[in-house]
């Protein structure tokens, strides 16, 4: 939650936070330029970096030094434009919270407008929009038509008419984001989408204009990863958090790991031949079904866990000999479900009557429930909030 030593009385009228990964060729002249346009304000510059390998965080230390309203905060560990800017606005200062990229791309002009209009005080929500009017967005038409396809989408689950909920460029007085802040997922990158969705207080809103310019350094962090944590922050919104986010993108990676399960058994059936049989109780069970359903599971598990390492748990991702650990747990973890599984589709079908088909399937979504939970407990179990 908010920083402990913000007072109000000597707050700047805004913090503008620029949320960095690898940015070090625009981070500078990014800063320089927008501070040039906000004079006459009172301002500070946050930039909230993952932890760059570049130089970024050096060029923004610098400029701290001969301006200190610039200020850095180095996040370790951590990924996620979101759950950065969440963590840039909790510690700003300002009465007025505002985001833009660190790439060059969101034109200073427009910002200087947002602020001149939010400052008036009879607006709790003004965004930049590509969308208003019919000149250029910036955009590719691949990317045009993929932001107003989200656009269409999130206008079925937003109570704001947002033109752009897609924009990474808007600010909020502070009163207003506190009203959302308890409800904010953190997940990915659209967070004017996370922050509108999280509040049931209807801002007073207004846009202005704005295209995309050349970016003058770093590389779009655009990618299937956006779309599907768009969609699965959808999801959480629409179902009043019933159904989070992230166990959305758990599942998504569950039925991939199905596919996979699916493929291997088949490519072993017809290539691993293995004579003999297992004695288990009455049974004679065949080594080869016994090697290729092992393999199928252990394959399909291992896909899993990379997926989600890599996906569902992005930000607290694992490498090096956590990331073994990670995978032991997660292993023992889908383990116990599976033996859940197993236990309650007979149940289901022999005791309480169950068609096959829908006990296998209730099993299926209990045993679901049980690796995310187990999978968060045993794998991915850092302890970092956003």
């Amino acid at each position: 939650m908010p920083d402990a030593k913000f007072a109000a009385d000597n707050a700047p009228a805004l913090s503008l936070i620029i949320c960095t990964l690898n940015e070090g060729a625009a981070i500078r002249s990014v800063v320089t330029e927008i501070g040039e346009h906000l004079s006459g304000i009172d301002y500070e510059i946050v930039v909230v970096d993952d932890d760059s390998k570049d130089n970024t965080a050096a060029e923004v230390l610098d400029l701290g030094k001969s301006d200190p309203r610039v200020r850095l905060f180095v996040r370790k560990g951590e990924r996620g434009l979101s759950s950065a800017a969440i963590k840039g606005w909790d510690i700003a200062k300002g009465r007025v919270l505002g985001i833009m990229d660190g790439d060059g791309q969101h034109d200073p002009v427009a910002i200087r407008a947002l602020a001149d209009m939010i400052l008036a005080g009879d607006k709790d929500l003004v965004c930049a929009s590509r969308y208003i009017g019919k000149t250029e967005t910036g955009l590719s038409f691949i990317r045009d038509l993929g932001s107003k396809a989200a656009t269409l989408a999130t206008g079925l689950v937003l109570k704001v008419p947002l033109t752009d909920p897609m924009s990474g460029c808007f600010m909020m007085t502070r009163d207003w984001y506190d009203t959302a802040r308890p409800n904010l997922t953190g997940v990915g990158f659209k967070i004017l989408v996370d922050v509108v969705a999280s509040t049931k207080v209807k801002p007073r809103f207004g846009e202005v204009k704005a295209a995309l310019r050349q970016r003058q350094g770093g590389e779009s962090k655009l990618d299937i990863r956006v779309v599907l944590d768009l969609a699965a922050l959808l999801v959480e919104k629409a179902t009043n958090g019933i159904i989070t986010a992230r166990f959305v993108l758990f599942g998504l990676v569950g039925v991939s790991g199905a596919f996979v399960y699916a493929l291997v058994l088949a490519i072993s059936h017809y290539l691993l031949r293995v004579e003999g049989a297992l004695p288990l109780y009455r049974y004679q069970v065949r080594w080869d079904d016994i090697i290729n359903y092992g393999l199928a599971i252990w394959l399909s598990m291992t896909w899993n866990f990379w997926l989600n390492n890599i996906l569902t748990f992005r930000d607290k991702r694992l490498k090096g000999w956590p990331m073994l650990t990670g995978l032991l747990g997660f292993y023992f973890a889908c383990s116990i479900g599976a033996i859940l599984s197993l236990g309650v589709a007979i149940l289901l079908k022999d005791y309480f009557g169950f068609h096959w088909f829908a006990a296998g399937i209730s099993a299926a979504l209990l045993s679901g429930v049980w690796n995310y939970w187990g999978a968060k407990a045993l794998a991915w179990n850092q302890k970092k909030g956003i």
